[in-house]
């Protein structure tokens, strides 16, 4: 009897773990970021639902000695973004709020990672 109960206990327990769903690990949202094209004409880009904790470099702006930094951040995000001048999120960095940061044409980047 008390093998029966202890199995059924167990199977329970795991039902209930599988069914439970894991901690989201991404941000839900869009960021939103100019640059410059290789035509010299601004243009506007965005990424879907990042990866948190994970540093994201901006692809058009990745090469210091080929490009410029991207430019005018928009976090429509639901975790806060901090934004670097260097690639691989290292230089000098800013804070952007969840839904609603932004920053000016003024503010710099190369890369970004999103902190929950």
């Amino acid at each position: 009897m008390r093998l029966r109960t202890a199995v059924v206990a167990a199977a329970s327990a795991l039902t209930l773990l599988v069914a439970v769903p894991g901690s989201a690990s991404a941000a839900t949202g869009e960021f939103e970021y100019s640059y410059v094209g290789l035509d010299g004409q601004p243009r506007q880009e965005r990424f879907s639902d990042p990866e948190d904790y994970t540093c994201v470099v901006i692809p058009e702006a990745a090469d210091p000695n080929s490009s410029e930094p991207a430019f005018s951040p928009r976090n429509r995000t639901d975790a806060h973004a901090r934004v670097f001048t260097g690639a691989d999120c290292t230089g000098d960095h800013f804070d952007l709020r969840p839904f609603t940061g932004y920053g000016s044409a003024r503010l710099k980047l190369r890369s970004v990672v999103f902190l929950p």
